[in-house]
């Protein structure tokens, strides 16, 4: 089964200078798309939607958590089974 999660990462200058949405696209089964985002010297935003199966939203989301970055799920909804 397919699902899409809209999550809101923010993020001090540190996590914002770092490659992981790069890391995210590649590392993990999932589709990323950037919704809206904002990015300052100092800190930064960015709410993304992740679509594919469950099982790799769960584990892109939990390595989501260990970047640094705080992790907020805004919006889920479940697909059609694939």
């Amino acid at each position: 089964m397919t699902t899409s999660v809209d999550i809101n990462l923010t993020g001090r200058a540190e996590q914002c200078d770092q490659p992981w949405l790069w890391r995210l696209c590649r590392e993990f089964n999932v589709q990323v798309n950037v919704v809206k985002a904002s990015i300052e010297p100092d800190y930064g935003w960015v709410q993304v939607r992740l679509d594919g199966p469950v099982e790799e939203i769960q584990r892109a989301t939990a390595w989501l958590m260990t970047t640094g970055l705080h992790v907020d799920a805004v919006q889920r909804s479940m697909g059609v089974p694939s």
